[in-house]
């Protein structure tokens, strides 16, 4: 087995990429990654040197992995910035440290892609001796690889890969069939909430469109931009990670993937909403508004995407991190799973232990965040 790394996803032919990739999943597709890198939102100078894996066996392409080499924790989601720090007050180098995510994406998926399936368990196997040496040779602290699937996890972490679990809060059809069957499962209460915070919005005059592909307009993009800066310099007091350049190459590279929820008051066009699909889930990634109206978040961001999917067919819509209050809007509580491997061994004792802790309060909080769900008790639910 050859690895080979390579400092620009461009070094690879889009064709082989995606044929490795071998699913729909956009997040690890060509056209995604090398937006990110042709915009400049991933770039040596923003902390991400791409540093991707391509896989060979007898020159045949077998696999590839999205990397970077990072000089910094912004934009993953798996938050190790006390580990950063306790290096720092031990006067030790955190950074540069090996990734292998999705920048700015919090969202399940395949991190190792693989042609054959059938190969993964000798590849995972090669890959646990391979990589951590290959961190080493390059002056990396670590090995992190974050958002995989719970079973690629778990062979990670059967290869010395200490494993980290976090929550998010993720919806799926248990056959609803339709809006109204997806809240007939609630109880009264919760159900009457609901209908509620809908009315609100519709008799606040709003007006909700979803527009997919090639369905959005340039002006409706460039609407979207607006948002999207507005929401990150209320938040973070800077115009956001991304680029307007990665927005409209996405809008001609993968517009299949593309879903977008637009509020309008009247003629004007007052907040919107960026999804992502495949072909069995939705992806709830970017919001903004130029004015504040109430509810009209959960309807933009949540009920539109459930009501998608119940059309579409998606059973799972994973709305992005966080959010405590998707619980009781019948969102349930799921586990994230990430690896992580620490060169320095007094520090990766430190950490396990840490882990271990965590993972007691965050399996304590799913079952208690789970309490809260809306649904009817007699559901089982």
């Amino acid at each position: 087995m050859q690895l080979e790394f390579v400092d620009a996803i461009a070094e690879i032919a889009e064709c082989d990429w995606n044929r490795a990739a071998a699913c729909d999943y956009p997040f690890t597709r060509f056209e995604f990654l090398h937006a990110l890198e042709a915009s400049g939102a991933v770039a040596p100078d923003r902390g991400w040197q791409a540093h991707h894996l391509i896989i060979r066996r007898q020159d045949q392409l077998v696999g590839v992995m999205p990397l970077y080499i990072k000089t910094h924790s912004y934009g993953e989601y798996v938050f190790d910035w006390s580990w950063a720090d306790a290096y720092q007050r031990h006067g030790r180098p955190y950074y540069p440290k090996l990734l292998a995510a999705i920048p700015f994406t919090p969202a399940t998926g395949p991190r190792l892609c693989l042609i054959d399936e059938g190969e993964r368990d000798d590849i995972v196997a090669a890959l646990a001796v391979a990589l951590p040496k290959h961190a080493n040779d390059i002056g990396a602290s670590s090995l992190h690889i974050l958002f995989s699937k719970a079973d690629m996890a778990a062979m990670w972490s059967q290869h010395g890969l200490m494993q980290r679990i976090g929550p998010q809060y993720h919806w799926y059809d248990r056959d609803y069939g339709d809006f109204e069957g997806f809240l007939a499962a609630f109880s009264s209460r919760k159900r009457k909430g609901l209908r509620k915070e809908r009315r609100v919005v519709a008799e606040q005059g709003l007006d909700l469109q979803v527009l997919t592909g090639a369905e959005i307009s340039a002006a409706q993009w460039r609407f979207f931009f607006h948002c999207y800066q507005l929401t990150y310099a209320k938040r973070s007091g800077h115009g956001g990670y991304l680029p307007e350049s990665f927005f409209t190459e996405l809008a001609t590279s993968m517009p299949e993937h593309l879903v977008m929820v637009l509020a309008s008051h009247g003629d004007e066009p007052v907040a919107v909403a960026l999804n992502f699909r495949d072909q069995h889930t939705l992806y709830g990634r970017y919001w903004g508004c130029i004015r504040e109206y109430e509810f009209l978040h959960f309807e933009a961001c949540y009920y539109q995407g459930i009501e998608y999917c119940l059309r579409e067919g998606l059973r799972h819509f994973d709305p992005g991190a966080q959010g405590e209050h998707k619980i009781q809007r019948g969102f349930t509580p799921i586990l994230t799973y990430s690896n992580h491997w620490l060169a320095d061994g007094d520090f990766s004792a430190a950490v396990q232990r840490f882990l271990d802790e965590e993972q007691v309060h965050i399996g304590n909080y799913l079952r208690e965040a789970s309490e809260m769900l809306p649904f009817k008790k007699a559901d089982g639910v």
